[in-house]
């Protein structure tokens, strides 16, 4: 990755890359309304309330087992391998510090892009 934020070379298997980490982000996410759920079913009383709170931790449990497999079917998870989840996950910090250290603001920007003509144009 170069510092050039107009470069498309930056661009390259980003929609992958994006998938991948709003998968994992959805999956902690799961896995943080099923430990709450079931923080709250403990302290719940009502049988009325405890039906519901059992059924939303069903559906938790079922939604968080259904986007581990999504990942795991995609390779963007390993919780066996855990080298393998390593790397995943060095080279994905590598990247959010690249993308941190990108000049998103440069003083001449002039530059229309990397495109030879605008995209009302026709030749």
């Amino acid at each position: 990755m170069n510092n050039d934020y107009q470069d498309p070379i930056n661009a390259l298997n980003m929609p992958e890359k994006a998938d991948m980490t709003f998968a994992m982000d959805f999956l902690i996410r799961a896995k943080e309304g099923v430990r709450n759920t079931a923080i709250a079913l403990t302290e719940t009383i009502t049988p009325e309330a405890r039906a519901v709170l059992r059924k939303q931790l069903h559906q938790g449990i079922a939604l968080h087992q259904e986007i581990a497999e999504l990942m795991l079917s995609k390779k963007w998870f390993h919780p066996y391998e855990l080298h393998e989840q390593y790397q995943l996950d060095h080279l994905s910090a590598l990247e959010t510090i690249q993308i941190g250290q990108m000049n998103l603001f440069p003083e001449d920007t002039s530059r229309k892009s990397m495109f030879d003509r605008t995209p009302d144009e026709h030749h």
